[in-house]
């Protein structure tokens, strides 16, 4: 290999990778509150009402001060830094190198568009599979926002006490997953193509914030009923059942309905979030490359 050739990899690994942690880092800084609201109202067992919101959203804080109810919207924090900004940098860092491994060996010379948009979703849902070793963070950070018991514990402390259930609902989250990457990644493909952008670095940053949000409301209403099943199993609120229990339940006692609980506050906030994150990882990953 040329210096220049290893120059160019060196440069683009850092771009992909340095862009992606940052996207990470001010996603993280921004939007945890709102990432605690949503996980609450999906974890929420009743219908909400004017009476009960402010126990749903602040728990034990709801009779508090301001200060003190929004600072009960950042339990889990610390867990939350370690799983998005790795789950930023292994996903949109190296989605790029899994989608031109595929076109090397199933692509063509001169891709169409639905060639284009299949490779784009397939590497994405390969990301989106491989993402459950992170679980464990993911876990401890739901439970912290959802059980007001697991914020009096450290790390180490709960990782004792849950040993494996730590990856409890991790066929859920995969099945959450593999859909939901495909329509990020691939929806994001799809939209650029329309817009005419070839090269990612010739895309302007509203033309990257346009195909990032196509890729991202796409994402969250594929995955959304299972996003709440996985959050109900994680949150440790339902005691030791699985997946077909709880979904069996919610049928029965709340309706079909419930599979959409917190999708009001997750599009309206958890979707800005993901097109923020994504479209900084993309914008800085072409500039940076």
């Amino acid at each position: 290999m040329s210096p220049t050739s290893s120059q160019s990899s060196s440069s683009t690994a850092f771009g992909r990778f340095a862009g992606a942690g940052c996207a990470g880092v001010a996603e993280l800084m921004i939007f945890h509150p709102v990432d605690t609201v949503a996980k609450r109202l999906m974890n929420n067992k009743e219908k909400l009402t004017s009476s009960n919101a402010r126990t749903v959203l602040f728990q034990e804080h709801a009779e508090s001060s301001f200060g003190k109810k929004y600072g009960s919207l950042f339990p889990g924090i610390g867990y939350g830094a370690i799983y998005k900004i790795c789950q930023r940098v292994y996903k949109f860092g190296g989605q790029p190198y899994v989608k031109e491994f595929m076109s090397t060996k199933f692509g063509s010379k001169e891709e169409t568009k639905f060639q284009n948009f299949m490779l784009n979703g397939l590497s994405g849902s390969v990301m989106g599979a491989g993402e459950v070793v992170l679980l464990p963070f993911d876990v401890m950070k739901i439970k912290a926002q959802t059980n007001p018991e697991f914020r009096k514990m450290g790390m180490g402390q709960v990782m004792r006490q849950e040993g494996m259930a730590l990856y409890s609902g991790w066929q859920w989250t995969m099945a959450r997953n593999v859909p939901g990457s495909f329509a990020l990644f691939g929806g994001n493909a799809l939209a650029r193509e329309f817009m005419g952008i070839k090269d990612p670095k010739s895309a302007s940053f509203l033309q990257t914030s346009l195909s990032s949000m196509a890729g991202s409301v796409s994402s969250i209403i594929v995955a959304c009923p299972l996003d709440v099943v996985k959050t109900r199993i994680q949150s440790g609120s339902y005691g030791n059942v699985g997946g077909v229990a709880i979904i069996t339940k919610i049928v029965k006692e709340e309706g079909m309905g419930s599979f959409f609980k917190g999708w009001l506050p997750k599009t309206v906030t958890v979707g800005p979030k993901l097109v923020f994150s994504f479209t900084v990882a993309q914008y800085l990953m072409a500039m940076w490359s």
